[in-house]
């Protein structure tokens, strides 16, 4: 008996009669049932969202910007959301009701725009009181789980919308802001540079104060040094002056009796000029009685000679040599040697009395001129007065002149030191000037100044500075897409697990026979094989050309589902035949792992620690991985270890047939009366 032979038997008596065609006709339809209705109504649920009703609340009032300009954002918000049809967005005006909506219901959702909402978005125009704008989003998981997590995207969208919207608004003033920082700064700078320009130049200026505050010090301190000598002159021309004043107060007192004695030397000088001329008449009428007369002439010329020594008329020295000339003549012993004598006189008597007159005539000029004389002595002396009182209050004024050329002179060291800080300073501001207008230029260099086109690209830069670029590999168009690899393969293992159901995992004719056990094991697992491959191409057909799925390579896809198709049910076969009944508890919880290990939802990777070696050793989760890399058109390379895994799994489940085989080849009692009926 071929193994052909074997299948074509079993298949003809499953075959035999209506309910077992029914029967077959069914299981061939699990699959479908499961994995094509699941796919159909999960095929594009985000595509219908617009069928769910949800509430929107506006109570904002509106702002208007620092530009004048009105905000209305919470208005164009739900404007755009009903505009969208993303869902059925219905108005709804109290947040009570919408809350209300949505509990009992009749809302899937509810977003709340409140009051201050635009006002918040414009805020951030004054830093100081920046506040984040907020919305209510309403949610009730009794709706749905999933739903919550739809509806987080969706307000996250729209935070993201209005976000880059007001971002943009707020960027662009902004950098509004920084043009006018910009040409402010570029102002500073020049003001900087005129400021600099006006340093130098008063840097300059105090250089030449500097220049004069020293030369005014050094002025002054000769200053103070020739008013130290004015003051000592005048107090010595003080001095001077006094002892002037005094001097002249004795001469004038001195010469106060002047006028009187020149006055009586005149008398004297005209008496002596007189009695000369008697003199000369007597001794020219007394030469004979010279002896006589000579005494007494004697006597009285030394007596009148005193006289006019003592009125000063005469000089102690004129009047001895008068004396002596006298003299001579007087003490001649003879009187004919006096008569010679007097005669030889007589000359000098008569020069004497002309001297004498003349005399005479110059003691009356004197005596005329000495009352003008006292009278110049008395004006001298009270201008020496008043000159000495002029050098008192002279040397007082130039004392305090003095005191005054110090204090200067101390004010002019003073100015000069201040004038050296001053320019020190000067210095300082010309060089930090210079700086500062420097630095201004460079800020304002560093300070934007964007042009209306540059500024609107820079504020959608600011406002949404990251863009996604996505580049996807490999990518399902929707989510029905996305779960069908997970779905297609579950199908099948149940679609083979329900086989054992009803069909027998060996022939017992078989077993009866002397086939060899492989044939036999063969033999029973291909009419498993026949019904799970018109299982597979009708799961495949369905979902292909009835929901629109489109593999990146079919004939590549519809290979590896019914290489799976095959491997599943040679394993499962090979479990029942070999454990019998509790070999279906075994597939069905071979199922239940591979349901929550095989990555059909969320990555494997995400499940616990235990489940990973699940996926790691059980078909199912690579037959997945294998299913996406051909539906999305991904690499091809993972798929030679999956087809490789699939016929070792395919040769496990005959091995473990070929065991069943060679045990219930030997029959025994359990055999005849089995503890579980299949």
């Amino acid at each position: 008996m071929t193994v052909f032979r074997l299948a074509l038997s079993e298949l003809k008596r499953m075959t035999g009669g209506i309910l077992p065609k029914l029967t077959i006709v069914a299981m061939v339809m699990v699959p479908l049932l499961y994995g094509a209705v699941y796919l159909y109504a999960n095929w594009d649920p985000y595509g219908n969202l617009d069928q769910l009703q949800a509430a929107v609340v506006v109570q904002d009032v509106g702002a208007v910007t620092k530009d004048g300009k009105k905000l209305q954002v919470g208005q164009d918000v739900a404007q755009n959301l009903i505009e969208g049809h993303k869902f059925d967005w219905q108005l709804v005006d109290t947040p009570q009701e919408a809350s209300d909506g949505v509990k009992n219901g009749e809302f899937a959702f509810a977003l709340t725009i409140p009051k201050d909402f635009s006002a918040n978005l414009a805020s951030p125009e004054n830093f100081d009181a920046a506040t984040q704008a907020m919305m209510t989003v309403t949610t009730n998981d009794a709706n749905n789980y999933l739903l919550t997590s739809i509806v987080d995207k969706v307000a996250t969208q729209v935070h993201a919308s209005v976000a880059q919207q007001v971002g943009e608004q707020t960027a662009n003033a902004l950098l509004t802001g920084y043009g006018t920082i910009h040409g402010q700064l570029v102002k500073a700078a020049d003001g900087a540079k005129q400021l600099a320009d006006g340093a130098t130049t008063l840097d300059s200026g105090v250089g030449t104060l500097k220049t004069g505050t020293s030369e005014l010090l050094t002025g002054t301190n000769g200053l103070a040094a020739g008013q130290q000598k004015l003051v000592a002159g005048a107090k010595s021309l003080q001095s001077g002056a006094a002892a002037l004043n005094n001097g002249l107060g004795q001469l004038q007192s001195q010469t106060s009796t002047l006028p009187g004695d020149t006055r009586q030397l005149s008398d004297g000088a005209a008496a002596v000029a007189a009695g000369n001329a008697a003199l000369n008449s007597k001794v020219q009428g007394a030469i004979g009685s010279a002896g006589k007369l000579d005494d007494a002439a004697t006597a009285a010329i030394t007596s009148k000679l005193d006289q006019m020594v003592s009125a000063g008329v005469l000089t102690t020295e004129q009047a001895t040599q008068i004396r002596t000339s006298l003299g001579s003549t007087a003490t001649s012993p003879a009187i004919t040697d006096l008569k010679n004598q007097l005669t030889a006189d007589a000359a000098g008597i008569q020069k004497l009395s002309d001297g004498s007159a003349a005399v005479a005539e110059g003691a009356s000029k004197l005596a005329g001129a000495t009352p003008a004389l006292t009278s110049a002595i008395g004006q001298a002396h009270a201008g020496a007065g008043e000159l000495s009182t002029g050098a008192g209050t002279l040397a007082d004024g130039q004392t305090s002149a003095l005191d005054g050329a110090e204090q200067l002179a101390a004010g002019a060291k003073k100015l000069d030191s201040g004038a050296a800080e001053l320019k020190s300073g000067s210095a300082k501001l010309s060089a930090g000037a210079g700086e500062l207008s420097t630095q201004l230029h460079a800020g304002a260099g560093s300070v934007p100044n964007p042009n209306d086109k540059d500024k609107q690209n820079a504020a959608g830069v600011i406002a949404d500075p990251i863009r996604v670029d996505s580049v996807s590999q490999a990518q399902a168009p929707n989510y029905g897409s996305g779960l069908a690899p997970f779905f297609l393969v579950l199908a099948l293992w149940i679609g083979a697990f329900m086989l054992v159901q009803v069909m027998r995992p060996l022939t017992v004719r078989a077993l009866a026979s002397n086939a060899p056990s492989w044939k036999i094991a063969i033999g029973g697992w291909l009419p498993f094989a026949a019904v799970a491959t018109v299982q597979a191409l009708l799961l495949y057909s369905v979902v292909h050309f009835g929901l629109g799925l489109e593999p990146s390579h079919p004939w590549l896809t519809l290979g590896l589902l019914l290489l799976a198709s095959l491997a599943f049910t040679a394993l499962i076969q090979g479990i029942v035949a070999l454990m019998g009944t509790p070999g279906k508890f075994v597939v069905l919880i071979l199922l239940v792992l591979q349901l929550v290990s095989s990555g059909g939802t969320f990555p494997w990777q995400t499940t616990p620690e235990p489940l990973h070696i699940m996926h790691q050793i059980l078909p199912m989760g690579h037959v997945v991985e294998g299913m996406r890399h051909l539906i999305y058109g991904a690499d091809l390379a993972p798929l030679v270890p999956i087809v490789l895994g699939l016929l070792g799994y395919t040769a496990l489940g005959f091995l473990f047939a070929w065991a069943a085989v060679r045990k219930k080849k030997t029959w025994t009692l359990k055999t005849l009366m089995p503890e579980i009926e299949a």
